[in-house]
């Protein structure tokens, strides 16, 4: 679903964990009323322990703490960890616990990422809580001040409310809470809004996507570490650049989390290389950021594009419309095309007949797996 726009925003790029990882934890650090804390991938660890002990002192200060993970996600998060929340006084809920007899339902999954602070500032984007993300994967974070932040707000406390969570402590954030109060718009502010989608029924990420990407004018570039697109993206990629709009995609490379995943993407480089798309695969490490742009419009937050995303899970991204912003991210996207190796239709064509096969045959189950939609 797409909530309205809203104005008077400010809006903070947050590249890598060295910038939003201090970020996070010094708004919980200082948290004086509310943390709301959702996540899909949680697992003990450094990081992990960083995360509970901040929010574990804000429960000490009287602070209401409310965390809410995806019950698959957090599998890795041992039991002494979750513990220690509780008894500090963090109300703790999981979404969609597992069951058998129930495969449709167990594969819908809440992969979304935010945290929310004193009603006053909200930090969403790809990031998970394991500790691959403090020394060896690549991500993003943006920091939000401003209307939206209450949209944030209400997407949260509605699924805490819904019949897919779980928990012991059925406490909600009070009433006095819930107002948007806290989130007046500034002057000379930045153009926002949060658009969310549950699986292939509410698909409002991609639409909106592919809704700019039809309009584009000068450019439409792609960041994605999953690029197991629907038939509708690839076409609506490949028409920009037929006429003429620079299209880009950047995407993971040889240090892949899912080489299966990988090969699976590449078994479409070959139109889109065709149509005049340009594809760079990210080398230095593995990166799990996801955003794009489209002339000076971007949306950027938890959702992949691949099928997994599409289909099963609870995304939510931040699109925002505002030049300076965009611009900041096109200028990051350049940085990374400049470490990435650019595929070209010569070396394309002529890679060996084992990689073609294999692209070939994975594209082939994500063709099954289309169908199924």
């Amino acid at each position: 679903m797409r909530h309205a726009w809203r104005s008077g925003n400010h809006f903070t790029l947050l590249p890598d964990a060295k910038h939003y990882l201090p970020a996070i934890v010094s708004a919980i650090e200082t948290a004086n009323e509310s943390v709301l804390f959702e996540q899909y991938l949680f697992a003990s660890g450094r990081l992990a322990d960083r995360i509970n002990e901040a929010l574990i002192q804000a429960a000490d200060r009287g602070v209401h703490v409310q965390v809410l993970l995806d019950r698959y996600g957090a599998k890795g998060l041992k039991h002494h960890d979750r513990a220690r929340l509780m008894r500090a006084g963090v109300s703790l809920r999981l979404f969609n616990p597992l069951f058998m007899g129930r495969l449709s339902t167990n594969l819908t999954r809440d992969h979304r990422k935010l945290v929310l602070v004193d009603r006053r500032v909200a930090f969403t984007g790809g990031f998970c809580i394991t500790d691959d993300f403090l020394e060896h994967w690549f991500d993003l974070a943006v920091r939000s001040e401003g209307p939206v932040v209450s949209v944030w707000q209400g997407l949260f406390a509605q699924l805490w409310a819904s019949s897919l969570t779980q928990g012991d402590d059925e406490r909600l954030l009070p009433q006095g809470m819930l107002s948007d109060r806290n989130v007046e718009p500034r002057e000379q502010g930045m153009m926002g809004r949060v658009v969310w989608q549950r699986g292939h029924r509410y698909q409002a990420v991609r639409l909106s996507l592919q809704a700019r990407i039809a309009k584009a004018a000068r450019r439409a570039w792609v960041y994605t570490p999953y690029f197991v697109p629907t038939p509708s993206l690839c076409r609506h990629l490949m028409a920009a650049a037929q006429r003429g709009v620079d299209v880009r995609l950047l995407v993971a490379g040889r240090h892949h989390d899912h080489p299966s995943v990988h090969y699976a993407g590449r078994h479409y480089y070959g139109r889109l290389l065709r149509a005049g798309v340009r594809i760079y695969e990210y080398q230095p490490s593995f990166t799990h950021a996801k955003f794009c742009l489209v002339d000076d419009w971007c949306t950027i937050g938890s959702c992949n594009f691949d099928h997994w995303s599409l289909r099963w899970n609870l995304e939510a991204n931040l699109e925002v419309e505002d030049t300076r912003f965009v611009t900041e991210l096109a200028t990051l996207y350049s940085e990374h095309i400049a470490t990435s190796n650019a595929i070209s239709s010569q070396e394309w064509s002529r890679r060996p007949w084992w990689q073609w096969g294999r692209e070939h045959t994975l594209g082939k189950v994500n063709a099954w797996l289309t169908l199924l939609r």
